[in-house]
Formats: C-alpha cells, sequence, structure tokens
C-alpha cells in the first residue's frame, strides 16, 4: 500500500496567522443536546460547528490574484487542478537561521546532494525545520526564506509550485513581497505553512497533492497536502 505523509497544520480557534490577517475562530453552531431538546445536558456534543478564517489559513496554497493587481481575475478556482496534483521533491535547508535567504546556487547544491533534478511541472517543498523549531514561539514569524532571485530560478524551471514551512515564501521586509510578485508574474504559486518535511528528505521523489476548496473569487485557500510514497 502507498505511503501517505500528512503535510498539513491543524486548524484551531486561535491559531498564529500573518500579520494583517483574519483571526481563526471556531465555535460550536448546534449541539446534538440542542438537536434532541436536552436543555439542562451536562455535556456538549457538536452537531455542527461555525469557523472564520481568512483564505489565508493555516497550511494554505496561494491564487495568483493574490499576488499582485496585475493578476486580477486568476483566482484559485480558475486555476487548473494539475497545479495542485503534481510531482514532489523536497530539499534540505535545515541548516537555515532566523531570517536566512536562501539563494540559487544553494538551490542547485541541495539538488545535487540530493541527487534531484527539478522538473517541469513539479511541486518544490522547501524543508528548514522551522516548524518544529519554533511554532508558538516568538519566532515563528521570523522564519527563513527564499530570495527573489530564488524565486525566478525556480519559476523559469517552469515548476507548478514550491512550499515552505513557514508563515511566507520569503523573508518578510526583505524578499516576499518580490516572491509574490515572481510568482504572479511567471504563473506558479506556493504553499505556506507546511509540516512534516523532515519525512520527505532524502527519499527522493512522491506523489505531491494539495487541493484548495471551490471558492468564487477566493485569493488562496486552506488544503490538506499530503505525500505519497508507492
Amino acid at each position: 500500500m502507498p505511503e501517505i505523509i500528512d503535510l498539513s497544520q491543524e486548524i484551531f480557534d486561535g491559531m498564529p496567522v500573518y500579520k494583517g490577517l483574519p483571526p481563526v475562530h471556531i465555535q460550536v453552531h448546534a449541539s446534538h443536546e440542542q438537536w434532541e431538546g436536552l436543555l439542562n445536558a451536562k455535556t456538549v456534543s457538536p452537531a455542527v460547528n461555525k469557523l472564520e478564517m481568512g483564505e489565508h489559513t493555516g497550511t494554505h496554497v496561494d491564487a495568483l490574484n493574490h499576488m499582485s493587481r496585475l493578476n486580477f481575475g486568476q483566482s484559485i478556482e480558475k486555476m487548473p487542478l494539475s497545479m495542485f496534483y503534481t510531482e514532489g521533491i523536497c530539499l534540505d535547508f535545515s541548516h537555515k537561521s532566523i531570517r536566512e535567504l536562501i539563494e540559487p546556487e544553494e538551490i542547485e547544491e541541495a539538488c545535487i546532494k540530493a541527487k534531484l533534478v527539478i522538473r517541469k511541472g513539479d511541486t518544490v517543498l522547501i524543508y528548514t525545520d522551522h516548524y518544529r523549531k519554533a511554532f508558538g514561539t516568538e519566532n515563528w514569524i521570523k522564519g527563513p526564506g527564499i530570495s527573489a532571485a530564488a524565486c525566478r530560478y525556480l519559476g523559469e524551471k517552469e515548476i507548478a509550485a514550491f512550499g515552505v514551512e513557514t508563515m511566507a515564501p520569503g523573508v518578510s521586509g526583505v524578499s516576499n513581497k518580490e516572491v509574490h510578485l515572481i510568482c504572479g508574474e511567471l504563473g506558479f504559486t506556493h504553499y505556506e505553512n507546511l509540516i512534516n518535511l523532515n519525512q520527505l528528505v532524502g527519499r527522493g521523489r512522491f506523489r505531491f497533492i494539495g487541493l484548495p476548496l471551490k471558492i468564487r473569487g477566493g485569493t488562496g485557500s486552506p488544503v490538506r497536502a499530503v505525500a505519497i510514497f508507492d
């Protein structure tokens, strides 16, 4: 049987979100006790929860219309499903420190070390171990990220997407805005807030799946991202 590795964060009330994004609120909308008229019940068994959150919550993928006003109309439901169902590779950058950039030559070196080649249509996952090191701490928002040059290098390889464990694909205030603009310009995307990438390093190619919700006009979507080894 295939091995399926979950690459997705849990979504929970009050979870960390990127600065300026809507906070996550989850509450019981209706309980089984309400439906059954048990008004004095000592326990509450949720039947329906109410979720309030932004499209860019937890493990998610960005739509092209999120990248720039120049990508207006390129919303999540219009992007081909083939972008979210690809072959994948994972490259090891776990030596990178807080707010450190990853450059094109380092991606090339990581490929050589892993004996992997970036192919057209791939999803390239960037393992920094930042999730395990920093999630829930003050350093969570200070993760390493790719440089603008590295983003253009990946885009010129005609990949479908790349993915990171951090809250942003680039380093905030350094490369993050440019990374988004380059993705929009070259027509590829990225995933943020991935987990368990340590379980992929050194294992070669896998099937990557990160299907978004079909949100009309959506600028992104939470995904249940997985890696599958046959």
